[in-house]
């Protein structure tokens, strides 16, 4: 969920090897023709990208690639133990040794496409090999889920009982594994804990347009919330996910069934962490405090949530008339941290599209055509987390959000089905992890819902350097990193 970019992300457990399998030759390059258009965002096609296809059966025909056409071949970055990586191949020769394509799809203006290295007869792996091995094992997720379910059940009821404060409190899942996207472990889980708040006056608190400062209109129902509100009448963030807080500590001691303790609060964190033993292991369960308002969203929202040509216009319309989330997350661009910044938040809409991902209805269901969008989704999200053990200090900064987000603006430049075609999964991910590449390389990632706001801020330059340099040398050396254990 969003949620989690604020969080700095967590370390999930690392996904255990599930076997090895032979793995055979595949395409390892791939022509790329670049062009300018007069669009300048996501959703201009301004290039042609041939993918291999899997099959071996014979490619579709189509226009010859165009003489002028460039391979661009990204920088290799440094290895592991400080030495340069081997650069893609330049030669006419190389490129001369690319497979027929299966498909020709538009690359935006701007996105970076590297050369195909998914699977080799060297020893790469295949990445529809490595994505088996991040399903979920459904015992592993019953079990998982059933103890979530019953902790969390105790305590809403606990809440719930609270004179007053919370006692309207709805729950609803959020995140990696309420939208099927979860990988290695099902150990993470996210709770919103969502309170309907009837009028708010909403004035932003910087440049971003993602934080706010509350304050209750004239004749509040929420009266009850008044002993929230610091010394200027703006409701504190700080206050209630406090109380919140006071009210979790006192009644996991009454949870007799699990052992289960709350972490330290954490800094500008909108959560409160539970941590469940389950042994071997842990379930780390973050429940976050949210206030649902009956309002417009603010403008700041306005050139965001570009779907139409992915998902429709009617979709749009039916998303933004839905209600305004807002968690409790400290500014940390503020000069005095006050903790009375609330953020937007649009993990209900996120979920929503990340379950209903196809531009035709029936995508993915069981009588439907199949994608492969969820399976590159999960291939960066592993990536990033595998590179995260490696690099911990070097990537803090980085956190699933900016995959998630990146996967969003890449629906759109690429909004059809056929654009994702299930047996084009190594060509897809080619694209999709060059938009992210292209991201990192201007340090700019628009927030998906509001455009202003930069995820990759310019400040973080030499992290986002870093993450880059990393990702190219996993590519250009087929991603040793999937086959390595932490």
């Amino acid at each position: 969920m969003d949620g989690r970019g604020e969080r700095g992300g967590r370390r999930g457990r690392p996904a255990a090897s599930r076997g090895r399998g032979a793995v055979k030759a595949a395409a390892r390059s791939s022509s790329l023709g670049r062009g300018r258009s007069a669009g300048g965002g996501p959703g201009t096609a301004a290039a042609t990208l041939r993918g291999a296809r899997r099959d071996g059966s014979a490619a579709r025909r189509g226009p010859p690639a165009r003489r002028g056409s460039v391979v661009r071949n990204l920088p290799a970055g440094p290895a592991a133990g400080g030495e340069e990586a081997p650069a893609a191949p330049r030669s006419r020769a190389a490129a001369a040794g690319a497979p027929t394509a299966r498909r020709r799809a538009a690359v935006p203006e701007g996105a970076v496409v590297p050369p195909v290295a998914a699977a080799s007869s060297s020893g790469g792996p295949r990445l529809r090999e490595v994505l088996s091995r991040l399903s979920l094992g459904r015992q592993d997720v019953s079990e998982a889920s059933g103890l979530v379910n019953q902790v969390v059940s105790q305590l809403i009821q606990a809440i719930r009982s609270q004179e007053g404060s919370f006692g309207s409190i709805e729950r609803l899942g959020a995140g990696s594994y309420y939208e099927h996207v979860k990988i290695s472990e099902p150990n993470e889980f996210d709770i919103m804990l969502v309170m309907p708040v009837s009028r708010l006056q909403l004035d932003e608190c910087d440049d971003t347009g993602a934080y706010y400062y509350l304050t209750f209109k004239r004749n509040p129902k929420e009266k009850h919330l008044f002993k929230f509100l610091d010394e200027d009448g703006k409701l504190s963030a700080f206050k209630m996910l406090q109380a919140l807080r006071d009210i979790i500590k006192r009644e996991v001691k009454n949870i007799k069934n699990a052992e289960v303790t709350v972490k330290r609060r954490k800094a500008g964190s909108p959560a409160i962490t539970l941590q469940i033993k389950n042994p071997p292991a842990e379930i780390s369960v973050d429940i976050i405090l949210t206030l649902e308002v009956q309002q417009s969203w603010p403008p700041s929202t306005q050139d965001g949530l570009k779907i139409e040509q992915w998902l429709g216009r009617k979709v749009r319309g039916e998303f933004r008339n839905k209600s305004l989330y807002l968690v409790a997350k400290q500014n940390k661009k503020e000069k005095v941290l006050r903790g009375n910044t609330w953020r937007l938040s649009f993990s209900h809409i996120e979920k929503a599209m990340l379950n209903n991902h196809g531009s035709s209805k029936t995508c993915c269901e069981s009588d439907g055509p199949k994608c492969c969008r969820k399976g590159c989704l999960k291939l960066l999200k592993y990536l990033l987390e595998q590179l995260k053990m490696k690099y911990t200090k070097q990537l803090e900064k980085f956190c699933s959000y900016h995959v998630k987000t990146a996967f969003f603006h890449s629906c759109v430049m690429w909004p059809n089905d056929t654009d994702w075609h299930l047996g084009d999964l190594d060509h897809c991910f080619q694209k999709y992890l060059g938009y992210f590449l292209d991201c990192l390389q201007k340090s700019e990632l628009p927030h998906f819902f509001i455009p202003r706001y930069n995820l990759l801020s310019l400040e973080d330059k030499a992290s986002s350097d870093f993450l880059s340099r990393q990702i190219n040398y996993q590519l250009n050396n087929r991603f040793p990193i999937f086959q390595e254990r932490y």
